[in-house]
């Protein structure tokens, strides 16, 4: 049975963290939240998550500043950042510092729900693909080593 995928919600509004947590677990998700950068930065660190969604606009950090101690923490974790003060800059930053996606507030719940499925499978994928990668080289270097203790054996 697969777990289902964990999810980190970031935003110092207590009713956006309650409801978009809700919405997640009713679609099955693990959830846990945080109202500040510092304390998503602790959960990152003794729990992983496969996800993040983080409000730009943090109480005591940028959202974006956010996306690099994450990175460093969980570097495979896709990043959503959320905002309700939308502009160019911060987009470029938040893409630039490893945001994976860019979502306006109010946000419609159908297509954020979309977004995070495609990311997720997207992220599954690459760790599919990584793991067979792990498997063929492990494979072939047992391979090789048999022959070579086959070849010593013949020699001795």
């Amino acid at each position: 049975m697969v777990e289902a995928a964990r999810i980190l919600v970031v935003d110092d509004d207590e009713s956006i963290r309650k409801s978009v947590a809700t919405i997640l677990e009713e679609e099955g998700y693990i959830v846990d939240t945080a109202g500040t950068g510092e304390e998503a930065t602790k959960k990152s660190h003794s729990n992983f998550f496969n996800l993040a969604l983080i409000d730009i606009r943090l109480p005591d950090m940028e959202g974006t500043r956010l996306l690099t101690d994450l990175k460093e923490t969980v570097p495979k974790m896709v990043k959503i950042i959320i905002t309700g003060f939308p502009s160019l800059p911060n987009a470029i930053e938040a893409v630039n510092k490893g945001a994976d996606a860019y979502v306006l507030k109010p946000f419609d719940v159908e297509k954020l729900l979309r977004m995070i499925k495609e990311h997720l499978k997207k992220q599954q994928e690459s760790q599919r693909y990584s793991e067979e990668k792990v498997a063929d080289f492990v494979e072939t270097r047992f391979r090789m080593w048999e022959k070579e203790r086959e070849s010593d054996i013949r020699e001795r």
